[in-house]
């Protein structure tokens, strides 16, 4: 059935276009090649008049060609009417159950203006500034000059990064190296591997006969990863595989180190520094409009709207607070809340209910080690022997 929308959508759009370029077959010529046909008509019957031919019957040729062209037109509208109203009718097959009928969420000045930032900052943050600009203009909310900077700076960045271009994203890693480090990321790591690799795949060409081929990589790690060392040194080993690596540059698709051959040393830089320059500004990697259309236009929205027919038609009422009544099944980039369930409750865990792991291991919700809680503060685990006598640990999922 998607295909089926998609087809009929690809055929209103080549129907809209003002050429014949789409390469999908229509009956009528298009409205862009009939206008053409009609200018160069008119450019000719006034040559001829100009010429000295018969004013009378170059006017009664022209008006037989007006009269055809505008038949093209009429026929190639009505083509474009078909074509929607068979669009149409595919829609209502493919979602057979009407729209939400709840009440207006935006419905105050204050809630209109909230959402138009959350779309103008969508705009912002996928890069399409000239739309975001004019919709600002039209909505009349003014954007925030620091977070518009800031993300044209990032996509300019990630062109580079495109590109093959480390210069600008690692300048702004070496800036904000002490945050990376506190989130350990490996992003200035990662980039100085990838121009690494780079130098062993592609030698630049020998200067002189004291140089030789590796000179330059190897250079290149004596001068960036022995700085880097000291900050991460989770890395280290990593850094030991580089300089392996060197040994079997010759022929390293058949080493130990072959994995350095795979395109994602590369191709991930971008999403990665992404997500680290979002999380510099505060914001996550995730585009909140695009989470909530994916997650609604997946079949939450379908679910929620069939589980509210059915209550209704019970007449029975949902008291719980940001609970839904059903399961919605989630991809897991879009979970974003602990799923655990107590084994010794059955429950699920809540944020006033947190999983909590016991000295042994073993993680039960916060109430369930309230409840196993003895004297002295001692926790007898019910799934082994040991006795936790200190404070348990909350995990996250």
């Amino acid at each position: 059935m998607t295909d089926t929308l998609s087809k009929e959508l690809d055929k209103i759009e080549a129907l809209s276009s003002v050429s014949t370029t789409s390469g999908i077959k229509n009956k009528s010529t298009a409205i862009g090649t009939t206008l053409d046909e009609l200018q160069a008509e008119l450019h000719k019957a006034k040559a001829a008049v100009e010429s000295g031919e018969d004013p009378q019957k170059v006017f009664a040729d022209l008006n037989k060609r007006i009269e055809a062209s505008k038949k093209q037109v009429d026929e190639r509208q009505k083509e474009h009417n078909n074509a929607l109203a068979r669009f149409g009718k595919a829609v209502d097959k493919k979602f057979p159950n009407p729209l939400p009928t709840s009440q207006p969420t935006f419905s105050t000045p204050e809630d209109v203006e909230a959402l138009e930032r959350v779309i103008g900052m969508h705009f912002i943050r996928t890069g399409s500034f000239d739309i975001a600009q004019t919709f600002y203009n039209e909505c009349g909310v003014p954007p925030d000059p620091r977070l518009w900077h800031a993300f044209e700076e990032m996509h300019g960045i990630r062109a580079s990064l495109r590109e093959g271009d480390i210069g600008p994203a690692l300048r702004w890693a070496t800036t904000n190296r002490e945050f990376l480090r506190g989130r350990h990321s490996t992003l200035e790591f990662d980039l100085h591997r990838s121009h690494f690799v780079h130098l062993i795949l592609n030698p630049p060409p020998v200067v002189s006969a004291s140089d030789y081929p590796l000179a330059a990589a190897i250079a290149y790690s004596k001068k960036n990863f022995s700085a880097l060392a000291p900050s991460y040194p989770q890395i280290v080993p990593q850094m030991e595989k580089l300089a392996g690596a060197l040994a079997w540059a010759n022929r390293l698709s058949s080493s130990p180190y072959s994995d350095l051959l795979q395109d994602s040393i590369h191709t991930n830089l971008e999403p990665a520094f992404v997500k680290e320059y979002c999380a510099r500004l505060g914001f996550s990697r995730q585009l909140p409009l695009r989470v909530a259309g994916d997650i609604g236009g997946n079949g939450a929205l379908a679910k929620i709207e069939k589980s509210k027919k059915v209550m209704k038609d019970k007449i029975a009422e949902w008291d719980a607070k940001d609970e839904l009544l059903i399961e919605i099944p989630l991809p897991p980039e879009n979970r974003y809340h602990s799923i655990f369930a107590c084994p010794v409750s059955k429950e699920q865990s809540t944020d006033k209910n947190p999983p909590n792991m016991l000295t042994c291991g073993h993680v039960i919700a916060k109430e369930s080690v309230n409840r196993l809680t003895k004297g002295g503060g001692r926790v007898k685990c019910p799934y082994c022997p040991v006795e936790s006598t200190g404070p348990t640990l909350q995990v996250h999922f």
